[in-house]
């Protein structure tokens, strides 16, 4: 019997602050390239830029599936797939908050149909009711693509435990956890310094202010969680996951990738 074929899938929020990219970006190609993945997923693609499209051509024989954020981000923000393997379809979906959405590629793998999902959820410090709606909305759109081997990748801005994380463990598994028994201890931040500081407080400037307020007070310290995953269905076999692309530069300790770590999967398409 012909085994089934295996397949390398990464995640990685690239951190849409342009500010250290240019020193940030050949490490992120050389580590991709280490990974040799056939598929990734990233979020926060800097527009108009692209550096989605910039990483490709560095990494060769990949194509790029951007999709943009809704409405007035459209031109500020997306989401992206890479892909080694032949697309065969590309679908998105609004998710109906933050501007944010979900893509997904159907491709061929030696014959066997998989479909990678790509996903950035709603932020919001803790529970958010608008991140699980977000959650059961992209349930909804892949619910009839059930009998199909479904990878979903992306920064769920959930930790281990939210009501997001475990509607999603209704229908998938973390591939991370299935591989080790629990999640990692976590995917941000890593200490590279940026402008998000800035970035985060004239976005959310009130909940800026109370965590600053928290802090401040000693009511809360340093925060570190999972908030980035990859999970699988039925049809879909973990071999290995592990944290990737979370060490700084050999020459300047205090540059890294991005404000995320990434995950890197080796999957099997088929049922066991």
């Amino acid at each position: 019997m012909m085994s089934t074929p295996i397949f390398k899938v990464v995640t990685l929020n690239i951190l849409n602050d342009l500010s250290r990219w240019p020193e940030r970006r050949s490490l992120l190609a050389t580590g991709l390239a280490e990974l040799e993945p056939d598929l990734v997923a990233l979020q926060e693609v800097a527009l108009p830029e692209n550096n989605a499209r910039w990483l490709a051509d560095q990494l060769g024989g990949c194509s790029v599936h951007l999709c943009p954020k809704i409405g007035s981000q459209h031109d500020k923000e997306g989401i992206a797939i890479l892909s080694r393997l032949p697309v065969e379809r590309v679908a998105t979906l609004d998710l109906q908050g933050q501007h944010r959405v979900a893509q997904f590629v159907q491709v061929n793998l030696a014959g066997c149909s998989l479909i990678f999902v790509n996903t950035h959820l709603y932020w919001w410090p803790g529970e958010s009711a608008k991140r699980a709606k977000q959650v059961r909305l992209m349930l909804d759109w892949l619910s009839d693509l059930s009998g199909t081997a479904i990878v979903v990748c992306g920064d769920f801005n959930g930790t281990p435990g939210s009501d997001a994380i475990e509607l999603m463990r209704q229908q998938f598994v973390s591939a991370y956890a299935v591989r080790h028994g629990r999640e990692p201890d976590y995917t941000c931040p890593t200490p590279l310094p940026h402008a998000g500081g800035i970035r985060f407080k004239d976005t959310y400037r009130g909940i800026g202010k109370f965590l600053l307020n928290l802090k401040a007070n000693h009511a809360i310290g340093p925060w570190h969680g999972t908030l980035d995953y990859i999970f699988t269905n039925e049809h879909v076999r973990v071999m290995d996951c592990a944290v990737v692309l979370n060490h700084p530069a050999p020459h300047d300790l205090t540059l890294y990738l991005s404000d995320h770590c990434g995950l890197a999967a080796t999957l099997r398409a088929g049922a066991e």
